[in-house]
């Protein structure tokens, strides 16, 4: 394959403009499923579209063709987005009103912005991967973790919040993100991973070490068990634990955890802080002003240092790999 085919999904992307526009034209008046079936056939257009871009050297790996489909709904995930803030209009204004109108919600919101522009770069980058047969594993891996983690918050939410009697259709549109990431997350898994020629006496050494003489890895070990009651601490906040430091907690700092749209008692971090600060949010459950730094400062190395272990684990695997004597022992 060459670049020229990254190239020509990118630009199929784009369509998602012209497409949204005729779409939102046409399909007034329409019912749910009228939605949810014109939905369909322009994702398979789509995916067609796509085998035309390469049908002289298709790709050796068919997950090309569902990074280009991601990839369009990526882009109209965007324009929701912005014409939710007013930037644009009359592109997606019926589906937003027929189709799925959970997305109005401050959560859905903020998770139209981060799959039209974090997963967007990802697809980008995968299909570019693909397209000159180079491994892609570790981008994909990264990307599997946070499209499972926005599912797994963004479909129960839908349906056990206050958006649960008013699940259309169009739900089923959101079927595929669950089972083609399963599907991709087993070929991506099963892709060889990086080789580090390191040689065994550095090993040796690294592993020798005891946790006190890896500050950093100390650091994060430490910054687990901290991850781990927050988590906990949070759980029991969203399951209405009577506790006085939970009621403080959550009428001082995060009240959005109350919120009836049900996303924040599942949380996906990113979101949550997006969705706790804005305006689409009851004011009710909003971040007080006087504890927006806390809670920022709080929440974004609830986030950050995960992102800083999986960097330590991927670029200093030492510790974690095993020597040649080892894998012939076993």
């Amino acid at each position: 394959m060459s670049a020229s085919a990254a190239t020509g999904v990118f630009v199929l992307s784009l369509t998602a403009i012209p497409v949204t526009y005729l779409f939102n034209c046409l399909a007034a008046g329409g019912s749910s499923w009228v939605i949810v079936a014109v939905g369909l056939l322009v994702l398979i257009f789509i995916a067609l579209l796509a085998r035309v871009l390469v049908k002289r050297k298709p790709p050796k790996d068919p997950l090309f063709y569902v990074y280009a489909v991601f990839a369009f709904t990526s882009v109209v995930n965007l324009i929701i987005g912005l014409e939710q803030d007013g930037i644009i209009d009359g592109f997606m204004t019926h589906y937003l009103r027929e189709g799925e109108p959970y997305l109005n919600t401050a959560y859905g919101h903020v998770i139209c912005y981060w799959d039209g522009s974090v997963h967007y770069l990802m697809y980008l980058l995968m299909v570019a991967a693909i397209a000159w047969e180079q491994s892609y594993r570790t981008i994909g891996l990264y990307w599997l973790g946070s499209i499972f983690m926005s599912i797994i918050v963004f479909m129960p939410g839908n349906i056990v919040g206050k958006y649960g009697t008013k699940v259309c259709p169009a739900f089923f549109l959101s079927v595929p993100y669950i089972c083609l990431p399963i599907w991709a997350g087993f070929r991506i898994y099963n892709q060889p991973s990086v080789t580090h020629d390191t040689p065994v006496k550095v090993v040796q050494e690294v592993q020798k070490k005891g946790l006190l003489r890896r500050p950093i890895d100390l650091m994060l070990a430490a910054y687990l068990i901290l991850a781990t009651g927050f988590c906990i601490f949070r759980g029991m906040i969203a399951l209405d634990c009577p506790a006085e430091l939970c009621r403080l907690y959550i009428q001082l700092h995060e009240p959005y955890i109350k919120d009836p749209a049900a996303y924040p008692k599942l949380q996906a971090q990113f979101s949550h802080i997006g969705a706790s600060l804005h305006a689409r949010t009851p004011y009710i459950y909003r971040v007080p002003e006087e504890a927006k730094q806390f809670f920022l400062i709080l929440n974004v190395m609830y986030g950050i240092l995960p992102q800083l272990l999986a960097y330590r684990c991927v670029n200093k695997p030492e510790f974690f790999m095993k020597t040649k004597q080892e894998e012939k022992t076993e």
